[in-house]
């Protein structure tokens, strides 16, 4: 097992933003023992407790950098499985071998893996909050008198720079490395105020297809229309919207 000082950490860290910004990716470190803490133990990491683990999410650039160059290499059409999925899969396929050679032993959960009874493999937003990539909104976060007790009122998470323009995408377990000297990092509160986490929680849960509760927070980015395109369409119906910005791309 390998300890690592916060300044190994942040060095890390920084090496691997400057090798996957390029590509619409960030990357956030956290301790298990800092996500195990706010999550029920069905949802616990069995590692040890400062075993070092690294959030990836997703920036708007993501979309043009790496997805549409995947579509383009004429991926096979026989393959159901979602392409985007498969697109962030293949970037981060060898990420262990751009890890330095003694802490290469490493665990890979992406975003829409799931247990065998259907819950996902890691809450992804209670990492973003642990990690101080992304603070967590919830239901706790307005008077307890704002929805009736039988409404259901999903979280989400908000960026400081990226507003809701962002994605939860993986977490890396770098299972030889611990980093008990690690501070953790707080999350910024970019919706301050009752009034504006009200706002933010009800557009999110009662209107998220019109994409406003991600203005909520000023961002640098915004998805292109391309990427609204694509999101904004039913699965089953991607297909054509691939075609369309394939052809306009190449046309």
């Amino acid at each position: 097992m390998e300890r690592y000082s916060p300044a190994q950490v942040k060095s890390l860290i920084e090496d691997l933003n400057s090798r996957y910004h390029i590509f619409g990716f960030e990357m956030y470190p956290f301790l298990v023992s800092w996500y195990n803490a706010r999550v029920a133990p069905v949802f616990h990491l069995p590692n040890e407790p400062d075993t070092l683990a690294v959030l990836i999410i997703s920036t708007p650039s993501m979309f043009e950098q790496t997805f549409i160059p995947f579509l383009e290499k004429k991926v096979d059409p026989s393959n159901t499985r979602d392409p985007l999925d498969r697109a962030i899969e293949e970037r981060f396929r060898d990420i262990n071998t751009i890890l330095p050679e003694e802490i290469r032993q490493i665990r890979i959960m992406y975003d829409f893996e799931l247990q065998p009874n259907r819950a996902p493999k890691i809450l992804m937003q209670t990492a973003g909050h642990v990690s101080g990539a992304t603070y967590y909104y919830q239901r706790s976060d307005a008077p307890a008198d704002t929805w009736g007790e039988k409404e259901n009122i999903y979280g989400v998470s908000m960026h400081p720079r990226y507003g809701g323009w962002f994605a939860f995408r993986a977490v890396v377990i770098i299972e030889n490395a611990i980093a008990p000297d690690l501070l953790p990092r707080e999350p910024v509160d970019c919706v301050k105020g009752s009034e504006k986490r009200i706002e933010l929680l009800n557009r999110f849960n009662k209107n998220w297809r019109d994409w406003t509760y991600r203005d909520m927070v000023e961002s640098l980015e915004r998805y292109s229309e391309n990427q609204k395109l694509y999101f904004g369409t039913l699965p089953s119906e991607r297909g054509e919207v691939v075609e369309k910005i394939l052809s306009n791309k190449t046309g």
